[in-house]
């Protein structure tokens, strides 16, 4: 079992030879689909000839990308030690290099815009271009968004220093942050990644000591964020406008290929019921035996489940689920841990967080924690290993069709994380341990699903603010902050004027409008989880569910499912959640809890 990443597959021997190596093999494969198909027109008539573009594109991406192994290797090494100033450097060049093979690539999807709707039902048709059906679809469906070829490239090459340095910028000074905080037998100085992974402590000498050292560590970054937010605002303002989209969020609609339906109606139905969350932190307050939560204790695990649970544990449990559900995903998973593909714990100048990382097919799959010893650690390990899995099984799929809507990744994840914890349930042994599971389950579904909404309306008025009075000021932009957590966790957790900078670190906001997937995913896979109670053979489809990628729209790929999203679909998936909070209030009460 190996606790950090493996790099043997990516590079060998002298990294600035392989560098150059690569960069000149992908230049050379770049530079002779450019010659072959650029200024040529034939293949916007002729489906044939497309199909042959189509495949020489195909083995480019499947083998080359636009950075190679390099490109993703450098990458992975820049996120596991942000203080690292040579990688920053060399990442910094290989993302030069992979922005100008992009850049030399834009001339061929803007080509394809010119086929007239007429004609793109005729390609769509093709029986020459089956598998490249839905690349085609979500191409012509972006052609409305695209520019000329020389605006493309510019911003591509602005990216970079108008939005990408930001970002980077921010997280490296968060990941170097260290202060010294209360850890259960004596004072030690703790990174800031360590110091979040420390507040689930049910210790509250432990949570208010590293409580206050966050208050500290945003207070200190909070004018430098506003300075972020506004510059990255402002970028997207313009990208917007040049692109004609019609509001914020659309952008991210049109990628993860869904509709402004799928979306309003989610919000809409989610928001109007968030008198479950507020109902929920009332419930752990009172199990807490406190009058309200402080605002850092929302996530402080409850009762016997905050054990320790060492690394190799996890592993056991999520290997064992896995393996129950269906004995590919258990290899599956056993091969990451074997191999070197999960980054374990957490260290001073590593990133905070968690996640799941793929470059092209022919990458490993990398999964990044921070690993502090928790259930809810348990979970996460869960959750990464479900991206993990999807993303291995869309290996079956084109290159071109590798990666999976936004819509959808966090299905995979959070069903994996729900086939781990109906098998901790299974375990339990008296009432006090399933009243503990329980409430770690709400809370896990309400962060997923409360909060990630609460957190899209404070990105719409964000957004929309900024859009209609310029630069926000630091205490606009808590107030906004503070509106929206407030709404859904309700009065039974305190507000001090030090949370209205919790939005500095919270890595999401800059990913814009992304966070609606995780109430969405955590909806459909506890529905996908039911299926699956009620016939276990049901995870044969899930597993093909999991393999289609981009290659069907998210609406078509639940519809393979039985599953139709609308507002009755939403709020049945909460009508359940509440079933079980006041099932977990019921039995609170029995046991003299509360």
């Amino acid at each position: 079992m190996k606790i950090e990443w493996d790099y043997s597959s990516l590079v060998s021997g002298d990294l600035d030879k392989q560098i150059v190596k690569e960069k000149m093999v992908i230049r050379e494969k770049v530079d002779a689909f450019v010659s072959k198909w650029k200024g040529r027109t034939d293949y916007l008539e002729s489906p044939r000839i497309l199909r042959g573009a189509l495949d020489e594109l195909e083995d480019l991406m499947a083998n080359y990308g636009t950075s190679g192994n390099v490109g993703h290797y450098l990458w992975l090494r820049k996120m596991k030690d942000q203080t690292d100033e040579e990688i920053k450097a060399k990442f910094e060049l290989i993302n030069q290099f992979d922005e100008e093979m992009s850049n030399s690539l834009v001339f061929f999807g803007l080509s394809l815009r010119e086929i007239n709707k007429e004609k793109q039902k005729e390609v769509l048709e093709s029986s020459d271009l089956i598998k490249y059906k839905h690349y085609l679809e979500r191409v012509f469906r972006r052609a409305d968004f695209m520019l000329s070829e020389e605006v493309e490239k510019v911003l591509n090459l602005k990216s970079g220093p108008s939005y990408s340095s930001w970002i980077s910028m921010l997280s490296e000074l968060l990941s170097k942050e260290e202060r010294e905080v209360w850890t259960g037998e004596k004072k030690e100085v703790k990174g800031f990644s360590e110091i979040l992974g420390l507040l689930v402590s049910s210790d509250s000498k432990i949570t208010d000591s590293c409580g206050e050292a966050i208050n500290d560590i945003l207070e200190d970054r909070a004018d430098l964020a506003v300075a972020q937010i506004n510059a990255i605002l402002k970028d997207k303002k313009v990208d917007d406008e040049l692109r004609g989209y019609s509001r914020p969020d659309e952008a991210r609609i049109v990628s993860d290929d869904v509709d402004f339906a799928f979306v309003d109606e989610l919000l809409e139905v989610v928001s109007s019921r968030f008198n479950i969350s507020r109902r929920f932190y009332e419930l752990k307050a009172k199990l807490l035996g406190k009058e309200k939560l402080k605002y850092y204790e929302r996530v402080v695990d409850y009762g016997e489940v905050s054990r320790e649970i060492k690394y190799e544990e996890a592993v056991e449990i999520v290997y064992s689920a896995f393996c129950k559900m269906d004995n590919e995903f258990g290899e599956i998973f056993g091969k990451f841990v074997r191999d070197g593909n999960v980054d374990v714990y957490p260290a001073k100048g590593k990133g905070q967080g968690a996640f799941c990382s793929w470059g092209l097919k022919i990458h490993p799959i990398n999964i990044f924690l921070n690993y502090m010893n928790s259930i809810s650690d348990v979970s996460t390990l869960a959750h990464e290993s479900g991206h993990g899995i999807n993303n291995e099984l869309m290996k079956r799929n084109i290159s071109l069709d590798f990666g999976v809507p936004m819509a959808v990744a966090e299905v995979a994840s959070n069903f994996a994380e729900g086939v781990v914890f109906e098998d901790l349930l299974s375990r339990v042994e008296s009432d006090e341990e399933r009243l503990v599971m329980m409430v770690s389950k709400i809370g896990d579904d309400l962060s997923s699903i409360s909060r990630q909404v609460a957190c899209y309306l404070f990105e719409e008025e964000l957004h929309d603010r900024f859009r209609e009075e310029g630069n926000l000021s630091k205490e606009v932009i808590g107030e906004i902050f503070h509106k929206n957590m407030k709404a859904y966790m309700g009065d039974f957790v305190e507000h001090p004027d030090s949370s209205y900078n919790w939005w500095v670190y919270w890595p999401h906001i800059r990913d814009y409008f992304y966070v609606y997937s995780y109430a969405s995913g955590c909806l459909i896979a506890n529905a996908m989880i039911s299926k699956y109670k009620e016939d276990s053979r049901f995870a044969l489809k899930v597993k093909e569910f999991l393999s289609f990628g981009k290659s069907l729209s998210p609406k078509d790929s639940f519809g393979f499912l039985g599953i139709k999203l609308d507002e009755k679909f939403w709020n049945e998936g909460l009508d359940n959640i509440e079933k079980l909070l006041n099932e977990t209030w019921r039995l609170a009460e029995k046991l003299g809890k509360i």
